[in-house]
């Protein structure tokens, strides 16, 4: 299983560990609430992103600042070849720029709780698991996420992941 999120953020970068901040213990969370065991997204996923680098502080002080599009169309030829190599049978694609990235322009309700299957990988978009995020603040989202964990644990039993 790959995850794939928008860039490492400042935390990620000092630890050297990808989601290693508030956002990674609640993407464990959801990975547990799919039936996956504790500490199974740093010892069991591939984590990458859309970029490579911290692209620093959002200059609102809500976050980090979302990476442009040509930061991520220059490291793009580098996921793709992550991809390639390790040929993931699940892509967790993790907030809206993921999901775009894969989806094309799209409301995260739209999609979150569905899944498409491309060159044999499923590509599973969720929201981000910032504090920043207000998204699952709306019941509305809460059962299409409900979904979307409910689809990833049929694959944790059907795919032995």
């Amino acid at each position: 299983m790959m995850v794939i999120g928008q860039a490492p953020g400042h935390r990620s970068v000092k630890k050297g560990r990808s989601f290693s901040g508030p956002g990674g213990h609640i993407l464990q969370k959801w990975l547990e609430q799919a039936g996956f065991p504790p500490g199974y997204l740093h010892e069991h996923t591939y984590i990458s992103s859309l970029t490579r680098c911290d692209p620093g502080r959002n200059p609102h002080g809500d976050g980090d600042r979302r990476p442009s599009p040509q930061e991520v169309a220059l490291c793009r030829p580098f996921l793709e070849a992550e991809i390639r190599l390790l040929q993931p049978r699940v892509i967790l694609l993790v907030g809206t720029m993921a999901v775009e990235a894969f989806f094309g322009k799209v409301r995260l309700e739209d999609v979150v709780g569905t899944f498409e299957e491309r060159d044999g990988m499923l590509l599973l978009p969720l929201p981000h698991p910032s504090g920043v995020s207000r998204w699952l603040n709306d019941p509305a989202h809460q059962e299409l996420h409900q979904r979307a964990l409910e689809l990833l644990s049929e694959w944790r039993v059907a795919y032995e992941l």
